[in-house]
């Protein structure tokens, strides 16, 4: 198995957090952090941050970016809820409220706000879950430009002194049962690179990066999905991955279909994630009044597969898939990898799976204590794994052949942002703060 990574974790060449679990989408961070924290203890800040947003930071040298729907008229009734199951709520009565969509870009090193720019401002296109928020996509950062993609609301390209450069209308879709948008663009090669899968009309769509001009559109046989796509860069070929019932490979530069892979069905919520020459996607599982709709399988993907790559009944193993397992414990948090294991957790039951990334076997599955529902994915800096639950409390693993938790730390708050890590420092945010934890 060829890996770009070391046998342990590994360190991306760039001390950046540049887009949705860095600057090569695997959720591995370049830097090491402090391992324990609190919300006093190696905090070197923390910031109010108002409006509404799961989007997750992105850090470029000494900038933090964040995006947030910032309403009006702001009350407690706006925001985003904690999910407790049964389906929740759909917030038709938002599409009443006035907010301003904004990007804000700050001090990395103090917290201070060096500019607050609104992309745009009036009713939302849409409703949304109670729970989810009107600025869940992640924002992408390049050095030069910041773009700020606010799913149906639109895509805006910032400078790196708040000054607007383009926006891109990629107009607005009906998602399923009204729970609003999720999937963050990916930049490559001056192309950003939106998934925009509905109930309408559902498409991939590459954008210029410079000018904001659409380069090639694509249609896709997709309802509703929440994952976002990555780039796996392996010893062939540069592939765009795509998540949904099924698993699409793309060429970046023209939007060629290069393979696809019938997941049987489920939900793409987990972000894929590529190490070197191998790539790991799945689907969660769905148990609708008991009846079965599928999913919940993990693939490993080798490279240079074409055409339909989906393996034939009862097979696990084919010359472009390496293996394949059900239940896999892939839910809304993307996986994870360190030393040779794969993390995968469940969503409400506190459940971590550990999978032997070359072999897909089982190392281990167990409970972790008092843990509340993970929808935040877990990253790892040096040999550890980080989990981050609802509740903000930060679950800390080494990767050992058993369940083996090293630290549990606590922020109380309302969590489903993934951090981002850079130079060092985790900037953590919540329902209403951002933190920046380290040990300076």
């Amino acid at each position: 198995m060829v890996l770009t990574v070391s046998s342990l974790c590994g360190f991306a060449a760039a001390d950046q957090w540049s887009q949705f679990r860095g600057n090569r989408m695997d959720g591995i961070a370049g830097t090491e952090h402090p391992q324990r924290w609190s919300q006093t203890d190696n905090v070197r800040w923390s910031i109010d941050v108002p409006g509404e947003g799961w989007s997750c930071p992105v850090v470029w040298e000494d900038r933090v970016f964040l995006t947030a729907a910032v309403p009006l008229t702001e009350s407690d009734s706006t925001g985003p809820e904690e999910y407790s199951g049964g389906g929740g709520s759909r917030r038709d009565d938002l599409t009443r409220v006035n907010y301003r969509w904004q990007v804000m870009c700050l001090d990395a090193n103090t917290g201070d706000l060096i500019w607050r720019q609104t992309a745009r401002e009036g009713r939302p296109r849409m409703e949304r879950h109670s729970s989810n928020t009107y600025a869940t996509e992640t924002p992408v950062t390049d050095g030069n430009h910041v773009y700020a993609y606010f799913g149906m609301t639109g895509l805006y390209c910032f400078d790196m002194a708040g000054n607007k450069v383009w926006e891109k209308d990629l107009g607005s879709y009906e998602m399923r049962a009204g729970w609003g948008t999720s999937s963050s663009p990916v930049l490559f090669d001056g192309k950003l690179f939106v998934q925009v899968d509905n109930e309408q009309q559902s498409f991939l769509v590459a954008i210029d990066a410079k000018t904001g001009e659409e380069l090639w559109r694509v249609l896709r046989e997709e309802s509703s999905q929440y994952s976002s796509p990555i780039i796996w860069s392996n010893s062939g070929r540069d592939e765009l991955i795509v998540g949904g019932m099924f698993y699409r490979s793309y060429d970046p530069q023209t939007g060629t279909l290069l393979w696809q892979l019938d997941m049987d069905k489920g939900r793409s919520s987990a972000t894929p994630l590529a190490v070197g020459d191998r790539l790991y996607v799945g689907t969660e599982y769905r148990n609708r009044g008991g009846a079965d709709d599928g999913g919940g399988f993990l693939f490993a993907i080798k490279p240079g597969g074409s055409g339909d790559i989906t393996p034939p009944a009862g097979q696990s193993q084919t010359e472009h898939i390496a293996w394949k397992i059900e239940r896999s414990g892939i839910q809304m948090a993307s996986p994870a990898y360190c030393n040779g294991k794969l993390y995968l957790l469940e969503r409400r039951s506190g459940v971590v799976h550990c999978v032997d990334a070359e072999t897909g076997s089982t190392v281990y599955r167990s409970r972790l204590p008092r843990a509340r529902a993970f929808w935040s994915s877990p990253w790892t800096s040096g040999d550890r794994v980080y989990c981050v639950d609802t509740s903000g409390t930060t679950y800390v693993l080494a990767p050992d052949d058993e369940l083996n938790v090293i630290a549990t730390n606590e922020i109380d708050e309302l969590t489903w942002s993934t951090p981002a890590v850079a130079d060092g420092a985790v900037y953590f945010r919540t329902a209403s703060k951002l933190y920046c934890i380290d040990a300076k």
